[in-house]
């Protein structure tokens, strides 16, 4: 089978690596290359910033509000109407399953309609100066050339909530696929000169640490956004120092599941098993963490466990698969390690435990039940199908564990009790909050953590204002003259 080849998306052209260097992309599901894409230079990725820098002051940057927001209609129709392709391909790449790959896209389109209608509603205001004869005013401006890097997971969503906002306020951007993962965004920078947008607005490089560090150091960038590990958002951080670039980080987490005596077992069960082993527990939200009440712990259990032992594992592209590969070897090597670690620490494997008999990179759904908060595993993200569980008696006491962490991007509470769920929301430290739910997203509603999960926030429409900047204007209003500043009145 030939690889397909991947070419990168620079100022309107399709093209290869300056040098010609290449990288194979390997299929999940069968272990086997399937792709090959370039390996861009620090010149590729200052061709891409300075075709982006050169687009602001070109037809994007005529570009009325409105008419930039038509664009981005249009570019999500296009995805819309392309979203099983860009799934299969997604799939293939990355081993998440085609129905989640598939509806993604598709959904992914709602927050680029989104956009499109926020595009020709960003305001600036007047100010009630204390001075009278002044009129002030403030302009929203768009900020510059953004660099997005985002991961191979999700991908398609963490580029979106970057591209939707950057382009609705009349910012360029140059993304940064995945090394792991790169086809997919290639696939969907097809779609971006159909939508009439012009070449430069939209860049697309492929590579790894010296891309990424060309990219996020570069002068002319004014905004980066990064989705990833901290240990990369770390690097992100010190390299901003070289530009000054405003920069908003998303993380991952280590995220707590808390279900208390009274909650709807059936509906926390699915809830945790939804949280945890969906995209195979590759989700920066996953309910890693799982605290239940001691009253409940063992019926969940033992409802858990049963639908974990049967969850259907294999092809990531068949309609009756439940959960597909992780996306890398290294992962693997990552869990394995962690697990057996879990068990020396005291750990209890109740399912799972182990690698999938199968051909490519699939691990068990697995559920460890952890007699102590300072077991490695609970505030280690694994990034795999692995549940840490613990049991609580009280509120002060699960409020304790859930809040010892470094993390803090999402959580999950389950009670019938609106009272409790309300105390908890507030008293539980993360940026997302889910009450008998999880992992239900909207364009219309910001996410993002703090602690080691980053800061900033994407989605919602104060995305939007959070790529501009302010201008303020100051117009005096009176005929007289300035007063000569060495002879004072």
């Amino acid at each position: 089978m030939t690889a397909e080849r991947y070419q990168m998306l620079i100022n309107g052209a399709w093209v290869d690596a300056s040098d010609g260097a290449r990288f194979d992309s390997l299929c999940p599901a069968t272990g086997h290359v399937w792709a090959t894409v370039p390996e861009a230079t620090p010149q590729d990725v200052d061709r891409a910033v300075q075709a982006a820098a050169d687009a602001m002051s070109g037809p994007w940057g005529q570009m009325t509000p409105t008419a930039r927001g038509k664009c981005l209609t249009k570019l999500a129709d296009l995805l819309a109407a392309n979203s099983e392709a860009i799934g299969r391909i997604e799939t293939t790449d990355t081993g998440k399953m085609f129905k989640e790959t598939a509806w993604q896209a598709t959904y992914i389109a709602e927050y680029l309609h989104f956009y499109a209608g926020a595009a020709d509603k960003i305001q600036g205001e007047t100010l009630p100066i204390d001075k009278p004869d002044m009129f002030v005013f403030t302009d929203r401006e768009p900020i510059g050339v953004v660099a997005a890097v985002v991961p191979w997971n999700s991908q398609m969503f963490l580029s979106a909530v970057k591209i939707g906002p950057a382009l609705a306020a009349g910012n360029t951007i140059v993304l940064k696929a995945s090394e792991h993962a790169s086809a997919p965004l290639l696939e969907f920078g097809k779609l971006v000169a159909q939508a009439g947008i012009p070449d430069g607005v939209v860049n697309i490089v492929t590579g790894g640490p010296v891309c990424g560090t060309a990219l996020t150091t570069h002068p002319l960038v004014a905004k980066i956004a990064f989705t990833g590990g901290p240990d990369a958002a770390r690097h992100i951080v010190r390299n901003s120092a070289e530009n000054f670039a405003e920069v908003s980080l998303e993380l991952g987490g280590k995220s707590p599941f808390i279900v208390f005596d009274d909650a709807d077992l059936e509906s926390a069960v699915n809830g945790s098993v939804a949280g945890i082993f969906a995209a195979t527990g590759q989700s920066c939200v996953a309910g890693s963490r799982l605290y239940l009440h001691e009253d409940i712990a063992d019926a969940f259990l033992e409802r858990m466990v049963a639908i974990a032992r049967n969850i259907r594992i294999g092809d990531p592209q068949a309609d009756e698969t439940e959960m597909g590969p992780l996306c890398t070897p290294g992962q693997m090597q990552h869990i394995e390690a962690q697990v057996a670690l879990a068990t020396e620490e005291g750990g209890t494997v109740l399912a799972g435990g182990k690698r999938a008999d199968l051909d490519g990179v699939y691990y068990q759904p697995t559920i460890i039940e952890c007699p102590r908060q300072d077991m490695t595993i609970v505030d280690t993200e694994l990034f795999g199908p692995v549940l840490a569980v613990q049991r609580f008696r009280t509120e002060d006491e699960v409020v304790a564990l859930a809040n010892d962490t470094k993390h803090g991007l999402a959580a999950g509470i389950f009670t019938r009790d609106a009272a409790r769920s309300l105390r908890m929301s507030k008293r539980v430290k993360a940026g997302i909050i889910w009450v008998n739910t999880y992992r239900a997203i909207s364009p219309i509603a910001a996410f993002g953590g703090l602690k080691s999960s980053g800061y900033g926030r994407e989605a919602g429409l104060q995305a939007v204002y959070d790529y501009t900047r302010p201008k303020t204007v100051w117009m005096n209003l009176s005929d007289a003259p300035i007063a000569n500043p060495f002879k004072p009145r």
